[in-house]
């Protein structure tokens, strides 16, 4: 008798087959014994993890909303580029002053949406007031090469404050910053690097994951977070004149969010607030309204740049 002939064939025995034998639960019969509410929970535990992954693997495009494709020139403004420290050229616009000229420069950071030709409104505006202007876009937007990410968008606003001070000739002391939702969050930090005269901060949020919790309540979301901008912590490390314009309407970035930014700013700068009743995020009257663009006038005089 060949034994290992005989036990060389593999042997399969079911779990059933064990269960009966011994008298343990099949799978089948553990299935059946799960408590209703246990297995609505498991599908929901289930369902949470599955966004909280999807989330996580998209969360910038859920926060970055670039239209790349590059804008055409408007009348009264002229095409530049931008070096960044890591390697990137970056389209912008410079506008020269279209009355009498203050000798000062206004540097416009965006919001998260669109690129710089949905602002061109802004930069016409602020150059009839005597302002030198920059718009550019941030990296992946407008044409530009690259991804969108915060320390990305950090080094755009760098590379702006550069070609303002070096190429366009404009003395460091002398430069503005106007910024707008996102643009808030840039232009915050930029200034706890590269001091500006005067900062105007249109629709600012505490940080972004406060608005990701606003939009998305309930989940981690700042748990979840890379990009941060955390506006509030920035305001509180600078001393500048400083404007501050929000819509009490904003259903992006809750008006509350920006009169807390204003409390935290009023520790260390004189601000001056401009309230646009019933105004949208991104309705005109915010967005280059004629209150907010005096208010950012008075700034600048206040600063020292009044027109020649």
């Amino acid at each position: 008798m060949d034994v290992r002939r005989r036990w060389s064939r593999p042997v399969f025995v079911s779990w059933g087959r064990i269960a009966g034998a011994t008298g343990m639960p099949s799978a089948t019969m553990l299935r059946m014994a799960l408590p209703r509410w246990l297995k609505v929970v498991a599908v929901l535990v289930v369902v949470i993890v599955m966004v909280v992954a999807v989330m996580w693997s998209m969360q910038r495009k859920l926060i970055y909303f670039p239209d790349t494709q590059r804008p055409e020139t408007p009348s009264g403004a002229r095409d530049v580029v931008l070096h960044t420290e890591d390697g990137i050229d970056l389209d912008g616009w410079w506008w020269e002053p279209q009355g009498p000229d203050r000798e000062a420069a206004v540097l416009i950071a965006n919001g998260n949406a669109g690129h710089r030709g949905g602002r061109t409104i802004l930069a016409s505006k602020l150059s009839t007031r005597g302002f030198h202007v920059l718009q550019f876009d941030y990296r992946g937007y407008g044409g530009n090469a690259g991804s969108p990410t915060q320390e990305g968008l950090y080094r755009d606003a760098e590379a702006a404050h550069d070609w303002v001070t070096g190429d366009a000739g404009i003395a460091a002391g002398s430069v503005l910053y106007f910024g707008e939702s996102l643009g808030t969050g840039v232009v915050s930090h930029l200034a706890t690097v590269r001091k500006p005269a005067g900062m105007l901060l249109r629709s600012p949020f505490i940080d972004l994951p406060a608005v990701g919790e606003h939009i998305y309540p309930g989940l981690p979301v700042r748990a979840l977070m890379r990009d941060v901008y955390p506006v509030a912590r920035n305001v509180r490390e600078v001393s500048v004149p400083m404007v501050v314009a929000y819509g009490t309407a904003d259903d992006i970035v809750p008006a509350q969010q920006s009169r807390d930014v204003i409390s935290l700013a009023e520790t260390s700068s004189q601000v001056e607030v401009v309230v646009v009743s019933g105004a949208g995020h991104n309705d005109l009257d915010l967005v280059a309204g004629d209150p907010v663009i005096d208010a950012f006038v008075r700034m600048a005089d206040a600063a020292g740049l009044a027109a020649q």
